[in-house]
């Protein structure tokens, strides 16, 4: 199996679920989100393949979330038009991002990752 791990490194929260991996013996490639964002179509396929809303994927506790106004925008926006503002900046993103293809996880939850990854 393979795994991206797409992540933040100064992000604490991505440095704790890559703890984790490490310590799992989960093989991983890890990209940086920022300077690697996945593209609009590959974020189309995490979201279908997660079951989870798109709103599940944009990182709401963030300064760049904040100073576009995200809040009140995205009710009103298409989803072709959320996935475009998703992938133009990781920093919009939750993360970490953690896939195998098949599977999706957003953000960092030991419980998920032990059910998930393991």
């Amino acid at each position: 199996m393979s795994i991206t791990f797409y992540w933040y490194p100064k992000c604490g929260t991505c440095q704790k679920a890559k703890k984790w991996l490490d310590e799992n013996n989960v093989h991983y490639d890890d990209i940086h989100i920022v300077e690697h964002p996945p593209t609009k179509e590959q974020l189309q396929d995490f979201i279908k393949v997660s079951g989870l809303p798109m709103k599940k994927f944009f990182n709401t506790s963030g300064k760049k979330y904040r100073e576009l106004n995200l809040k009140d925008k995205l009710p009103t926006m298409s989803d072709d038009e959320k996935l475009a503002v998703l992938a133009s900046d990781g920093m919009l993103m939750k993360r970490p991002l953690t896939t195998d293809g098949t599977k999706v996880t957003v953000g960092f939850n030991e419980q998920q990752f032990e059910e998930t990854w393991k």
